[in-house]
């Protein structure tokens, strides 16, 4: 589930362009690391609780702690769908 998780807001983030890129780029190359960790540990190549396993979990770790800390320091960025959204209902009002 972290991977399709993964996948799912880094796409968005990507398109969205609402974070700096490599932000999403780093969720990618950890999603497809886990991913391919826990295809290994289905098919007994090596333990749930391993060296390996924790080794291909530090990139999606990695992503996910900058994310929360980029978010929490910057914000997202100014989108031009939402800009678009506050200029229109002022003028509204």
């Amino acid at each position: 589930m972290p991977v399709v998780n993964a996948l799912l807001l880094g796409s968005l983030l990507y398109r969205s362009r609402l974070v700096p890129r490599i932000l999403p780029v780093v969720g990618f190359i950890g999603a497809a690391l886990l991913l391919a960790s826990d295809i290994a540990v289905l098919f007994g190549l090596w333990d749930r609780i391993s060296a390996p396993s924790g080794l291909l979990a530090i990139p999606i770790a990695l992503w996910e702690f900058s994310l929360g800390v980029y978010l929490i320091v910057k914000g997202f960025r100014p989108s031009p769908i939402t800009a678009g959204m506050t200029a229109s209902s002022t003028r509204a009002a």
